[in-house]
């Protein structure tokens, strides 16, 4: 069995005051069958990779540069946020492909630079409410696969989240049918793309309004490997709740 992976998306979200969520969250008993990261600002990563030491939860960045280095102001590169104590770097959220125009392959730049410098590539995948009503979200989750992950991803250095746009900070969630029918097509496209034994190791999870009454039965659906969750993972309580539901 792969294991579940848990992330929480801090967002542009906590100060140093916010860093007690994390002392809290220390307090969730291990579990070999779960990994559990929190992606804080840019601000905070080393200060909360430093409270983590020794408990086994992880830390990532929401974003990093698809360069090693060079003049790019403001902008993260992969290494530094390794150096900041990271294991992981969300690529291609789909607040970044809004806000910043990222294209698929800006986001696979991303995640080729953040495998190289030793983090693990967390790409996220996810249809607008318009191409939902539409009916073309497999197209479009199809295309950004494909055009988002790179080809030497496995399952060691990468995870794929399925993020359906319209349900991200909207308390919406597709039903649990919706959510199984894209990650059984996810899952089809890597086989087919990797092979068997690359395709299946790739965690597939789910992220949009995830919370603590949702998130057992989103655990228990075929193909969801775990979750990328958002406002829920700011409280210490709820989002261990969340991470319970997972294992």
């Amino acid at each position: 069995m792969k294991r579940r992976l848990v992330v929480g998306n801090w967002k542009m979200h906590g100060t140093a005051r916010d860093l007690a969520e994390a002392r809290e969250l220390t307090r969730l008993p291990a579990n070999a069958n779960r990994q559990v990261v929190i992606c804080p600002p840019a601000t905070l990563l080393h200060r909360m990779s430093r409270i983590f030491e020794g408990t086994g939860l992880s830390t990532g960045g929401q974003d990093c540069h698809s360069g090693e280095s060079g003049a790019h102001t403001g902008d993260i590169s992969a290494a530094m946020l390794l150096d900041a104590g990271a294991s992981f770097a969300i690529v291609g959220h789909s607040e970044r492909r809004s806000d910043h125009g990222e294209t698929s392959a800006n986001v696979q730049s991303k995640a080729q630079a953040a495998c190289k410098a030793g983090l693990a590539a967390i790409v996220c995948v996810g249809e607008t409410e318009e191409e939902r009503d539409r009916n073309i979200e497999l197209e479009v989750v199809g295309r950004q696969l494909l055009e988002s992950v790179p080809e030497n991803a496995n399952g060691d250095n990468l995870a794929v989240a399925y993020e359906p746009v319209w349900a991200i900070g909207t308390g919406r969630t597709p039903s649990i049918d919706d959510i199984e029918a894209v990650h059984e097509f996810a899952r089809k496209q890597l086989v087919e793309r990797f092979g068997a034994s690359v395709g299946n190791s790739i965690r597939l999870l789910y992220g949009g309004s995830v919370k603590p009454n949702n998130a057992e039965a989103i655990s228990n659906s075929r193909d969801v490997d775990g979750c990328l969750v958002g406002g829920a993972s700011l409280n210490a309580t709820s989002f261990a709740a969340i991470a319970k539901a997972f294992g």
